[in-house]
């Protein structure tokens, strides 16, 4: 029996957390083949190099789509999609997969889309539907929404925005966020074992802070993250762990800022190029506030019953539970915000915060959707008109 291959594509260390379960249940399907593809923020030494994570955890390689070039200018990250489209179109030209699995919305998972799209193979995308209007992701979930025709949503109105986009309710399923799925399924580590491994001891009061570049903001990301950091010097008890960003437009501005930082607060500070899965969802366990701009969160931590200080634009329009406070980019608001998430009354009613991202039954679900459907004459769509005619 002819098994079916599924090129698995992955660029940055929080999107494989997400994929990995999905990538066992395929690995572990005698049905199946799995192809992993890495590149962008993996095969990066700047970014930890993280793809040696991906093999310690057993899965093997195929391919190396390398496109990062030594710079984050709105030019080199054109220059990265080219690059991207260009390396997998050879990829595909060789593997030749039956279908590609993508997550989410970053430009080198776009490049995977449009290599995928001209060389006809079927696509498989999950989190779409979703909206960040402070982020260029915005625009590039939905292209990719488009040239996608299988899809995996994380939430009920996030499956019904992909239909108004003109897909066929058919081949558009809500089985909730893999993150979810991420929460359930691993053994976190103790307060100790996390400290021992990290170098870090918690306080009383402990933060832990990742803030991306706003990409559609014209005025650049220092002034945000200068302003983030002058509210967390009202918190001199604090004990601060800082997840460093992504290879977006105007990182390196960011993550100079935190280094600056962490010289001047060596005591009570520490920050990472790349936790883990395991460590960053253990971390989140002994903090009492996550503050930043990431869509975990929105997503992974009110599942946690933690609160969240999300700051600007940048999720704005994705569903959000109780837990999350909202608040602009300027030290007075965000270190309000802080002290309101931090409050004894806050605290308290973290307890009743429900998530809206699913129940964590999502890998095998989506696998089994990848194993069964037909994919004779799914490359052509017909537009699914929303309301119906």
């Amino acid at each position: 029996m002819t098994r079916r291959k599924i090129c698995v594509v992955t660029g940055t260390r929080a999107e494989y957390g997400l994929l990995y379960w999905l990538m066992k249940e395929i690995d572990l399907d005698p049905e199946m083949e799995l192809i992993v593809a890495v590149t962008g923020m993996h095969l990066s030494p700047e970014f930890g190099s993280t793809y040696q994570q991906i093999e310690k955890d057993g899965f093997q390689i195929h391919e190396k789509i390398e496109i990062l070039l030594s710079s984050d200018t709105t030019v080199s990250i054109t220059k990265s999609i080219g690059l991207g489209v260009i390396g997998f179109g050879e990829m595909f030209n060789r593997v030749k997969p039956d279908l590609l699995v993508i997550l989410g919305d970053r430009y080198e998972i776009m490049a995977a889309a449009q290599a995928a799209t001209v060389s006809r193979i079927p696509i498989a995308h999950l989190h779409g539907g979703e909206t960040t209007e402070g982020a260029i992701d915005e625009a590039i979930r939905h292209s990719i929404t488009k040239m996608s025709h299988i899809h995996f949503t994380a939430a009920e109105p996030y499956r019904r925005r992909v239909i108004q986009l003109g897909e066929n309710p058919s081949f558009v399923f809500n089985y909730g966020a893999p993150g979810i799925e991420n929460i359930n399924k691993l053994k976190l580590m103790d307060r100790r074992s996390l400290e021992d491994s990290i170098g870090f001891e918690f306080g009383s009061l402990n933060f832990l802070v990742t803030y991306h570049p706003v990409t559609l903001d014209s005025n650049g990301p220092e002034g945000a993250m200068s302003q983030l950091l002058l509210a967390l010097d009202q918190f001199p008890e604090a004990r601060i762990i800082f997840t460093k960003p992504n290879s977006d437009t105007d990182g390196r501005l960011i993550t100079a800022l935190i280094d600056e930082y962490c010289e001047r607060h060596p005591t009570r500070t520490i920050a990472f190029i790349s936790m883990g899965q395991l460590r960053y969802l253990s971390a989140i366990q002994y903090s009492h506030v996550v503050i930043g701009n990431s869509s975990s969160g929105i997503i992974e931590v009110p599942a946690f019953k933690k609160a969240t200080v999300n700051i600007g634009d940048r999720q704005l329009g994705r569903l959000r539970s109780a837990s999350v406070i909202d608040c602009p980019e300027d030290q007075e608001s965000i270190a309000s915000s802080i002290r309101y998430a931090i409050s004894e009354k806050f605290q308290n009613e973290l307890a009743s915060v429900d998530h809206v991202y699913g129940d964590g039954q999502t890998s095998s679900k989506i696998k089994e959707v990848l194993k069964t459907i037909k994919l004779d004459g799914i490359l052509k769509k017909s537009f699914y008109d929303y309301p119906p005619h």
